[in-house]
């Protein structure tokens, strides 16, 4: 598939007098998750993980992917075609330019990359003494033959008892900020920002609730909602006739156009804006600020009612988790399991909720050395049988009205080993390091990350990604801006913003480890006299640890405690909501363990 697709593509950019083009996983939104449309690197490369990048030369071509991706790149991608290379060691701007040809001309499509990653592509291909041309239209859409359409999905209002504002208070919450800033307008890209701050909510993307749109909100007077008509019924216009002027996506250039000329200051999230949106407004001749997407932070800091569905909402995910488990438990020593065979049935639990709209996300369902890949993908060709003495690493989650969910547990098949035990149990020692965290307002994902990572650096181990994300409210499963990470992430954690817990363990080719819950971050009380405002967390998800996997002569008093309490809690919450025999199983599945010396 690759080497064909890439020959068809070098004959394109021939034809269009390119040397070159870069090929990001991004959509015109440049949002994590893209429509089937927009799968350009998938279709070019057959790579499917959810971020990445390839540069293909005349004679030379690479893909650029994090530390989640660095197995299934390899796996998924024809290596006699495409390089693989590792993103933080050797970042595509540093290959570009070495490789790009003095007087190369190398393409890119202006709305498939922000105005800083077209800085650095610009920087490589100027230190090659190559230059980078930005393309009318996209040479893969030339030869993608049966490329999907754009998404066309009905628009659907998110109801105010699970939103908890209404849109015209937050429109009138993001003018005042554009007001105090000194900009007359700002354009939003991230669909997850117009989903939130519209109140609605669609089905343009796999998994994630959004509309594809645009909107540009002035300091004053109703914003601008660039939105495909067919995607709104009577009812959905009337509600946003209300307060936003519709707009057809056609209109969005013009619009910008228009505006840019009363010499307005627009403000762009440099992170997330198009390119080419920069380019427009520029050469239109106004002032282009650069500044965060207002609706970013105060969408992570979830109200009163979205924490109250979201509470909601992991209750109902814990009941279908738990009867999961115990099904789990009583048909894998039988042998006839596999890895997408399971993947459905913890589905069917959750559609027996009678809540379930969606999955967040495709499954992770690996066994033995498939769960070394932390972002493994099945498929009926790469299923694998469950087996004795194996780990099983499941990591899903759901989309409910109320509330999102994100949950990954490891299960041992079998007997576990001496080894799997151990790791198993470093990994829930950092997993308990971070859901007893308290720390000072003010700090950041970045400053608590190492404590997940301790119990495994004692013993020269580490993970090769974050420890935590954001999550939404019936949005993205992945929400910015807060983190928990080893990168740099200066945006401290506030009340109400929610977060995964996630450290692992990965053995390249044998078995994989991770224990994921997500986390709220409240207030600890009042502050003590003279002191700080101290934060800490909330363990929202409700499903128990695999008690076969934890040694506990490997943890504190104080870690053994909290893994009884945390499982008294789930016995206590989700027990109740479970018929014979699931509640027994659960009884026993959450049972007290005793610290072992």
């Amino acid at each position: 598939m690759g080497a064909s697709r890439v020959a068809a593509l070098r004959d394109e950019l021939a034809r269009q007098g390119l040397d070159g083009f870069v090929v990001p996983r991004a959509d015109e939104h440049q949002g994590e998750y893209v429509a089937g449309y927009a799968e350009r690197l998938f279709w070019l490369t057959g790579f499917s993980g959810s971020a990445g990048l390839a540069i293909v030369l005349d004679r030379a071509a690479a893909i650029f992917v994090d530390g989640r991706y660095t197995l299934q790149v390899r796996e998924q991608v024809d290596q006699a075609v495409f390089e693989p290379r590792h993103v933080t060691e050797e970042p595509a701007s540093k290959w570009l330019r070495a490789n790009a040809a003095a007087g190369a001309r190398i393409g890119f499509d202006p709305w498939l990359h922000t105005p800083d990653q077209v800085r650095q592509l610009r920087n490589a291909c100027a230190a090659a003494g190559a230059e980078l041309v930005a393309t009318d239209g996209n040479p893969v859409d030339s030869i993608w033959l049966d490329q999907p359409p754009p998404p066309a999905a009905g628009v659907v209002v998110h109801p105010l008892q699970y939103a908890g504002d209404a849109a015209a208070e937050k429109i009138a919450e993001v003018q005042s900020d554009l007001k105090e800033a000194g900009e007359d307008a700002v354009v939003l890209t991230l669909p997850d920002s117009i989903a939130w701050l519209f109140n609605i909510r669609g089905n343009d993307i796999p998994h994630v609730p959004v509309a594809l749109a645009f909107a540009i909100v002035p300091a004053n007077g109703r914003p601008a909602l660039h939105i495909d008509p067919a995607k709104l019924h009577d009812a959905e216009r009337a509600y946003l006739d209300g307060f936003a002027d519709l707009r057809e996506p056609e209109a969005f250039e013009e619009d910008l156009r228009s505006i840019a000329q009363d010499g307005w200051r627009i403000r762009i999230d440099p992170a997330t804006a198009a390119h080419r949106i920069k380019v427009i407004l520029e050469d239109a001749g106004c002032t282009v600020t650069s500044g965060a997407d207002p609706c970013v932070l105060r969408k992570a800091r979830k109200n009163a009612f979205e924490i109250a569905g979201c509470h909601a909402a992991h209750k109902r995910d814990g009941v279908a988790l738990a009867r999961f488990l115990a099904w789990f438990e009583k048909e894998s020593p039988k042998g006839r399991l596999d890895e997408i065979g399971v993947a459905k049935e913890l589905e069917l639990f959750r559609t027996e909720t009678g809540k379930l709209k969606d999955v967040a996300f495709p499954s992770i369902s690996g066994a033995g050395p498939h769960s070394a890949i932390p972002h493994y993908k099945v498929s009926y060709k790469t299923s694998r049988k469950l087996v004795a003495g194996m780990l099983y690493l499941i990591d899903s989650g759901a989309q409910y009205l109320d509330g999102t969910t994100d949950i990954t547990r490891t299960l041992a098949v079998g007997e576990p080993s001496t080894e799997m035990r151990e790791r198993f149990t470093r990994v829930l020692k950092g997993h308990i390091a971070i859901a007893t965290a308290r720390f000072p307002a003010g700090t950041t994902g970045g400053q608590i990350d190492i404590l997940a990572r301790l119990p495994l650096w004692e013993i020269g181990l580490d993970f090769d990604h974050g420890t935590g994300h954001g999550v939404g409210s019936y949005l993205s499963v992945h929400e910015g801006p807060q983190r928990i990470s080893k990168a740099a992430f200066n945006v401290p954690l506030e009340p109400g913003m929610i977060l995964s817990n996630e450290p692992g363990y990965y053995k390249d080719g044998e078995y994989g480890i991770r224990i994921e819950n997500l986390i709220l971050v409240r207030a600890e009380g009042e502050p003590a006299k003279g002191g700080r405002q101290m934060l800490g967390f909330e363990t929202l998800t409700m499903a128990p640890i695999d008690l076969t996997l934890v040694e506990t002569a490997l943890m504190t008093g104080a870690e053994v405690d909290w893994l009884n309490t945390y499982h008294a809690r789930v016995l206590e919450e989700v027990g109740p909501r479970l018929k014979e025999p699931d509640r027994e199983w659960l009884a026993n599945a959450t049972r007290p363990l005793k610290k072992r010396r």
